[in-house]
């Protein structure tokens, strides 16, 4: 792991409270390996000559995801955003100003399993109270952006994950998990806190985003017709078609 960060270098500060910018935790140096350069390779192709701002977002990403890979924790390092500046022929400050607008971007060191609460209006009026008293029990956690001792939790109070339907979520770093309630939120950290990382999504069975029980209507989709050349799929002639 020589040139990029260990965890020897990064520090670990006091459990349970780090600066909301990671002062104390900053690193002096930063270089992207060779998944990350693969990946950035990737990023730029996607945008023309002159453009290759438009990667900033991805190559944060990328940062992130290095850093956990590296050490367990994913968050990005100043440093790190002033080589993205610099790769990408952009001032620092417009680097920060996207790493510090989007919630999805950690400034500091979180936990090994970032555990990210919904609280808004409809993960709230399914129970998100439950999930976040059983996330402070299970985790060892007491309050909003606190890492648990042992550095495996950290608990973030987060807006709309858009899968309201399947109310109430919690976000564990990428993957969500839906209709939890308190006993089920500890039995996921239960399992995370031993390794066992189980399959994203609900976990009371449904079926995506299907009612509870499965579907009620719809059950019998009619065959349509095969299409006739010349006419639109409701027999009409086509007047695009070739009798037009």
């Amino acid at each position: 792991m020589s040139g990029h960060f260990s965890a020897e270098n990064i520090g670990h500060g006091t459990p349970g409270h780090v600066p909301h910018d990671g002062a104390s935790e900053q690193p002096s140096h930063f270089a992207f390996d060779e998944d990350s350069e693969a990946q950035i390779a990737t990023a730029l192709a996607k945008y023309p000559e002159g453009k290759q701002a438009s990667a900033v977002m991805p190559m944060l990403f990328i940062a992130q995801k290095q850093m956990g890979r590296h050490t367990g924790s994913a968050w990005i390092p100043k440093v790190a955003m002033d080589i993205i500046a610099a790769r990408l022929g952009m001032a620092p400050i417009r680097v920060y100003e996207v790493a510090t607008f989007y919630l999805m971007f950690n400034r500091k060191p979180v936990g090994r399993y970032h555990l990210q609460v919904c609280t808004t209006t409809p993960c709230w009026l399914r129970g998100s109270a439950d999930v976040v008293a059983a996330v402070k029990q299970a985790a060892g956690v007491r309050n909003w952006e606190e890492m648990s001792a042992d550095g495996l939790f950290t608990m973030t109070e987060v807006e709309c994950l858009g899968a309201c339907v399947n109310a109430p979520i919690l976000q564990v770093n990428d993957d969500y998990y839906e209709d939890l309630d308190g006993p089920r939120t500890v039995a996921l950290i239960e399992a995370l806190r031993r390794g066992d990382v189980p399959p994203p999504g609900s976990t009371i069975d449904r079926f995506g985003s299907e009612p509870i029980g499965g579907r009620t209507t719809l059950l019998d989709v009619p065959a349509r017709e095969p299409a006739v050349a010349g006419h639109d799929d409701h027999g009409a002639p086509d007047p695009h078609g070739p009798e037009a």
